[in-house]
C-alpha cells in the first residue's frame, strides 16, 4: 500500500509562518501536496484533536507541528494520530526558542514526535519527505539527487578554496 504524498503543516500561530514557510517551499519542490493551517493547542483543542483524528482519513501521510513557547501543539496532534508528528520548535522573544524546543522534544511514552532544530523547518519538509519515500521510489530518488548535489557543493566549494589559497 503507497503512502499518500500529503503533508500536514500546522502552526500555532501566524507569526510562525516566516519559518514554516521554508518547510512549504520544500516540501513543494519535492512534488509533495501540501496542506497548511493555524491551530492553537490552547486555543483550539479541539480542532486540533480533530484535525489530527481525521488526518489519515483525509489523505495525509505525515503531519508537521510548528509551535512556540509552551509549544504543546505537536503533542496534542500526536495524541490523536497514528501518522508521524514531526514538531519543529518556534524561537521565541522568551527563552531564545529553548522553551519550545524542550515543550516539543519531551514527549511521554507512546506518544512520539520527532524534532528538528529550533526553527528547523527545511529539515523537517525533508524528514517528512524521507518517511513518505518509504513507499515511494520517484521520491527516494528526489532525496538522493539532492543528497548528490549537496555533495557535488562541497566538493566544489572544496576545489575553489583550495585554488584560492
Amino acid at each position: 500500500m503507497s503512502q499518500n504524498l500529503k503533508v500536514a503543516v500546522i502552526m500555532g500561530s501566524d507569526s510562525d509562518l516566516k519559518v514554516v514557510s521554508k518547510a512549504i517551499d520544500k516540501l513543494k519542490s519535492f512534488g509533495v501536496t501540501v496542506e497548511a493551517h493555524i491551530m492553537s493547542a490552547h486555543r483550539t483543542p479541539e480542532r486540533a484533536m480533530e484535525f489530527a483524528s481525521n488526518a489519515e482519513k483525509n489523505g495525509f501521510g505525515v503531519i508537521i507541528a510548528a509551535a512556540g513557547k509552551a509549544a504543546h501543539l505537536a503533542g496534542v496532534l500526536a495524541a490523536h494520530t497514528v501518522l508521524p508528528v514531526i514538531g519543529i520548535p518556534i524561537k521565541s522573544s522568551t527563552l531564545d526558542g529553548l522553551d519550545s524546543l524542550l515543550s516539543t522534544v519531551q514527549m511521554p511514552s507512546g506518544v512520539p514526535v520527532a524534532t528538528v532544530a529550533i526553527d528547523g523547518a527545511e529539515n523537517a519538509a525533508i524528514l517528512a519527505v524521507q518517511i513518505l519515500a518509504l513507499n515511494n521510489p520517484d521520491l527516494k530518488q528526489k532525496l538522493l539527487e539532492m543528497k548528490q548535489q549537496m555533495r557535488d557543493s562541497v566538493i566544489e566549494k572544496d576545489l575553489e578554496l583550495s585554488k584560492n589559497i
